[in-house]
């Protein structure tokens, strides 16, 4: 960076190559250069980096970004120098002589941006190297990990309120894309932020489309959908234990998707080499734990799935903001059943948090049921969970597209409650399966051997077909009118408010999932959104612009996305600019990237012909 003083307008346009800020973008930025202290809540692929980046090329010294993110830090570095910016990282994976190279260029001035992790802050010759130097700016990414009411508390960032004595004076930047109201007031105490300014630039990711199926075989859903909505496009796929990731990852393998496991119990090589290898390959699927994925930059992830339901809203929103965080479509997907509601109900009730916390944690549950359930739009439902208002239709979710029929089911809910009931007074307890064995009148062993063919209730749901009675079920959960067995066995039992409905005092709507349309036609032309629109002699350009970049990327050991976004390809290809200066006009390249790159694009996209 020029050492003359700069606005915040020319950073953008000639280090990023961007013509405008987007949103609020410019307010929290003019805050953070004036000095004072900010927390901003922005949705992933909004734009957060900008916002601690720019100050920290305007204000003199150095700015300094804590982030959980070692794996991702030489990536953004990466990115960063690819853009003319002096950027360094400074962490455990670094030699002894690595780290005191990055100290002198520190101490010497010759750094814009120093990435460390929380840990390396905590290291007792950090904050006095630090001090020794000119801090311009502190930024605090992920910041919700220091709340314990955020879905991905960290201990070690609890650490982190020292900056405000350690260096007086210098703003700090706190930011997140998940929060609530209590989260971010957890946050600016915690980090002890001194008068913060408080940005809230919206949650919602309108190029998301929200899809929550009933779960029946959810490989076989997956491998549908990826068939038919995403062939070719890399995505993320959830679960919550280690042993389905690797099973699903080798499966998926198995049908011609090429796929990798990632989780905590994989040795540290492994992981970081599936990661690497899924930032810097095309059309790659990571099946994961939430151990991954946290700050991940790959902007051209399409997809991003749960076959296992997430803990928290705040979770999910944080798991599906992964996906198109280039602001081209893409799918948040998830298949929902019974056994979901069952475990994660027995997961809190069986932990070991206090009171305090389990209520929390339940509360937390509750609101994520609650959005697998509604009839009505789901990001409509999504936003308002975080505080913002929202019109009643998106038209790009599930139940907008397709909505389910909402109907009175207290009649039906009565009759399952009361059969647990007389099963309860005869001293036992079974789970759904059984329950509705004995509604629909079916003469199973279990059920003739246990004398259940005499209960009142036997047969009494028969109009009603079992796979029906098994949402029953999962509703009847998910609204607290039943609750799973606490001891580690998947029975029913009733709960305080069952009483209320076998009373009459309470009407149960329930909803009946409306049948999938076969046929989507849409669907796949969006999984291919970066040629959308383009012209054939475009569409072209763009296939050639994207092999050139793997092959460029490939040789300079980086992701793809650090030499240019599907963004910028696609807006190269439009444009088919001619001269180097034309190229400065593209979204996404600044000097840095024209002085590297043009010339070899240029001659991609004319080719010298004789």
């Amino acid at each position: 960076m020029p050492t003359a003083a700069v606005t915040p307008e020319q950073v953008l346009r000639t280090v990023f190559g961007y013509e405008r800020f987007r949103g609020r973008q410019a307010e929290i930025i003019d805050t953070v250069v004036a000095g004072r202290d900010a927390l901003v809540l922005m949705p992933t692929g909004g734009g957060k980096s900008l916002c601690y980046q720019i100050p920290a090329l305007v204000r003199p010294g150095v700015g300094v970004v804590v982030s959980p993110l070692i794996a991702l830090m030489a990536d953004q570095v990466a990115a960063l120098r690819l853009a003319g910016v002096r950027a360094a990282v400074y962490n455990s994976t670094q030699t002894p002589a690595e780290r005191r190279e990055v100290e002198q260029a520190y101490l010497a001035g010759e750094l814009d941006l120093l990435y460390l992790a929380p840990e390396r802050l905590a290291a007792p010759d950090t904050l006095p190297l630090l001090r020794r130097g000119r801090v311009s700016v502190v930024a605090i990414d992920e910041a919700h990990c220091v709340s314990q009411w955020g879905h991905d508390f960290r201990p070690d960032y609890l650490g982190l309120a020292v900056l405000r004595e350690a260096l007086p004076g210098v703003p700090r930047v706190a930011l997140t894309a998940t929060a609530t109201r209590a989260t971010a007031a957890d946050i600016v105490a915690r980090l002890e932020l001194t008068d913060p300014a408080v940005f809230v630039a919206g949650f919602d990711r309108p190029n998301i489309t929200y899809r929550i199926v009933p779960k029946d075989s959810p490989r076989t859903q997956l491998l549908d959908l990826l068939r038919t909505e995403h062939p070719g496009d890399a995505g993320i796929v959830y679960h919550l234990s280690r042993a389905s990731v690797e099973s699903t990852a080798a499966w998926l393998t198995e049908h011609g998707v090429p796929a990798l496991p990632y989780h905590a119990g994989l040795p540290a090589e492994v992981r970081a080499e599936n990661q690497a290898r899924f930032l810097r390959e095309d059309g790659l699927v990571m099946v994961a734990t939430i151990a991954f994925g946290m700050g991940i930059d790959k902007p051209d992830v399409r997809f991003v799935a749960h076959l296992d339901l997430p803990k928290s809203v705040e979770g999910y929103y944080q798991e599906t903001g992964r996906a198109g965080r280039d602001g081209l479509p893409a799918t948040a997907w998830m298949t929902y059943g019974l056994a979901d509601v069952v475990q994660q109900r027995r997961l809190v009730e069986t932990s070991d948090a206090d009171p305090t916390h389990k209520r929390a944690m339940l509360a937390n549950l509750d609101a994520m049921l609650a959005l697998c359930e509604t009839a009505t739009c789901r990001r409509a439902q999504l936003l308002r969970y975080f505080g913002e208002d929202a019109p009643d239709r998106c038209d790009s979710c599930d139940t907008c597209l397709n909505p389910p029929e909402v109907y009175d089911g207290t009649v039906e809910v009565q009759k399952l409650l009361s059969a647990v009931a007389r099963l309860e007074r005869r001293g036992q307890r079974y789970g759904a399966g059984h329950v509705i064995d004995i509604l629909t009148g079916k003469r199973t062993d279990k059920v003739v051997q246990q004398g259940h063919t005499d209960l009142s209730v036997f047969g009494v749901g028969a109009d009603v077909p079992a796979g029906e009675w098994r949402a029953i079920v999962r509703q009847a959960m998910a609204q607290g009118l039943l609750a799973a067995d606490a001891q580690g066995y998947s029975t029913l039992r009733l709960t305080e408010a069952s009483w209320q409905v076998m009373r009459g005092e309470r009407t149960v709507v329930l909803r009946r999932d409306a049948a999938a349309p076969r046929a989507r036609a849409a669907r796949p032309t969006k999984a291919k959104a970066p040629e959308a629109g383009l012209d054939a002699e475009a569409t072209e350009r763009f296939a050639r612009l994207r092999a050139w970049r793997a092959e460029t990327a490939r040789s300079a050991g980086v992701p793809a996305y650090v030499v240019f976004s599907d963004v910028t390809l696609r807006a190269l290809a439009a444009a088919n600019p001619t001269t180097l200066e034309e190229l400065l006009d593209v979204h996404g390249i600044g000097a840095a990237k024209r002085d590297a790159y043009g010339r070899a694009v240029l001659e991609l996209l004319h080719p010298v012909t004789g």
